[in-house]
């Protein structure tokens, strides 16, 4: 992993992400700014890095793209320069190949024949709202395609592919594969499951309480709220039970970011949460938030695939409700930290077949 150091109003956070990102970046983010060390765990091949790129282009449609995958593409002349990018800006709109041939100027037109174009996930071959993306790449006569992974939805799965190489396109699969999925986790575990990825968050006291003496406490700092909000701009729907929704009558929404509110769900006994309905109403992520009953209720289920748990190591309290345990097969990914505040972000172990 490496460590980019974000200051937040005069504060030093540690954030980890994984190294095979951007080699060197600095940027600002609102009072923060972010700098990542020159020094990689792993040198990336060209087609690797054309990939990243594809990732990076492809999360410019995070809001807009839905019910749609976020997709980049990047077409890459013999000669190593990009002369071609685009993303899927929103769905019923131009996809990435698309956006990305269209980017291509007049005097570039020449090249493609002899060019490879990088895409994130598999090119379509069926019709939707828009023609298969797999005839233009045909029609456009690139000599190379590679694809970061195969699209998971029943209309594709593999079908683009397949036509790319029967008209003597050669095809490489998987570049970045591990990346392009999670990319793109929540589509697939929605098509897969049939239901939202699930998203469990809670935030706990040092000595595992999530409130002080069956009251709210505050338990994060001003950064990790921020964070919170901003994960709500980018989920479809917020969930808690009914005891959390009437004691503390939270307000689930976007206040400390930029965004839409999501979906406002609560459940108890008399009205259970139905996946079936969510899913039929397009609904491809959502956060549970609490309480400790209905988290530990989806724990139990096993209705989990991501989990997001905040503690504050400089506060305990002698009393209130427990914390949900950690899963044994739930697997570190991600740790933010923040003063004395760290966020930890596991996802699911999921046995290989």
């Amino acid at each position: 992993m490496i460590h980019f150091v974000a200051s937040y109003k005069m504060r030093v956070c540690l954030i980890d992400i994984p190294s095979l990102f951007l080699p060197q970046m600095f940027c600002s983010f609102g009072d923060s700014v972010y700098f990542c060390g020159k020094e990689m765990e792993k040198r990336m091949t060209n087609d690797e890095k054309y990939m990243q790129r594809c990732i990076q282009l492809a999360k410019n449609g995070q809001k807009n793209a839905k019910p749609n995958p976020m997709v980049g593409a990047v077409i890459v002349s013999a000669d190593g320069r990009i002369i071609g990018e685009g993303y899927h800006v929103r769905c019923g709109e131009g996809h990435a190949e698309v956006n990305a041939f269209a980017s291509v100027s007049a005097e570039d037109e020449a090249l493609l024949p002899e060019s490879t174009i990088y895409v994130s996930l598999e090119p379509c071959s069926h019709y939707g709202k828009t023609p298969p993306c797999a005839d233009l790449i045909i029609k456009k006569g690139v000599r190379r395609v590679v694809v970061g992974c195969i699209d998971e939805f029943a209309e594709v799965q593999g079908r683009g592919i397949r036509k790319l190489r029967e008209a003597g396109i050669e095809v490489e699969v998987g570049v970045l594969e591990k990346e392009c999925k999670e990319l793109n986790r929540r589509f697939f575990t929605f098509h897969r499951e049939k239901r939202p990825y699930i998203i469990l968050k809670w935030a706990q006291t040092a000595n595992g309480f999530i409130d002080d003496h069956f009251k709210p406490t505050q338990i994060s700092s001003d950064f990790t709220k921020m964070l919170s909000h901003k994960l709500r701009s980018e989920e479809d729907a917020i969930l808690v039970g009914r005891v959390t929704d009437e004691r503390d009558k939270p307000q689930l929404n976007v206040r400390e970011w930029s965004g839409s509110d999501p979906k406002r769900l609560v459940i108890d006994h008399a009205h259970p949460l139905n996946l079936e309905s969510l899913y039929a109403h397009q609904i491809q992520s959502l956060i549970v938030e609490g309480g400790a009953k209905t988290l530990q209720s989806f724990l139990d289920e096993d209705l989990w695939d991501e989990l997001r748990v905040e503690t504050n190591y400089g506060l305990t309290v002698s009393d209130g409700t427990h914390a949900p345990r950690i899963p044994a097969k739930a697997e570190v990914k991600e740790t933010i930290r923040d003063g004395e505040n760290q966020i930890v972000c596991y996802h699911k172990i999921i046995p290989e077949s």
